[in-house]
């Protein structure tokens, strides 16, 4: 048909193709970059206290290996390894584990459990409670 169409006219459909392709790029683009992956990866930033072992600020990185979630909390300064991890989608609670010391530097374990709220935000947030041998307290953390 193409035979059949003046210069002007071939140009023409030439941009409208174009025009489509590229709408047709966009709108399969944007759900790709919307994806964020698991939906504890990343840092987090909150607090947990009050305590006498530990300070009131908290820092975790976590991160998702494709089997488990694995990650630091308080790195740098306790440097205490995420471990006994889970993740439960009916009602997003995430429960781990972290040894650490206490001031006489005698080995306590604590437990954090709690949920995510904001799931869908890059915030997103995890209010909760931990708990070690012989304190325990409020634990809430937002996502960097």
């Amino acid at each position: 048909m193409s035979r059949f169409l003046s210069p002007a006219a071939e140009v023409g459909k030439q941009l409208l193709l174009r025009v489509v392709l590229a709408t047709a790029c966009l709108a399969y683009a944007g759900p790709a970059l919307a994806q964020e992956g698991h939906p504890l990866k990343g840092s987090w930033v909150g607090t947990w206290g009050p305590s006498s072992n530990h300070s009131d600020d908290v820092l975790l990185v976590l991160n998702w290996n494709g089997k488990s979630i694995t990650g630091m909390l308080n790195p740098g300064t306790d440097n205490m390894p995420i471990k006994n991890a889970t993740l439960n989608p009916v009602g997003w609670v995430v429960r781990f584990e972290a040894d650490g010391k206490d001031r006489a530097g005698n080995l306590v374990t604590y437990v954090v459990e709690g949920k995510i709220e904001s799931l869908v935000l890059p915030n997103r947030s995890i209010t909760g409670t931990w708990k070690g041998q012989k304190e325990n307290g409020p634990f809430k953390i937002s996502r960097q």
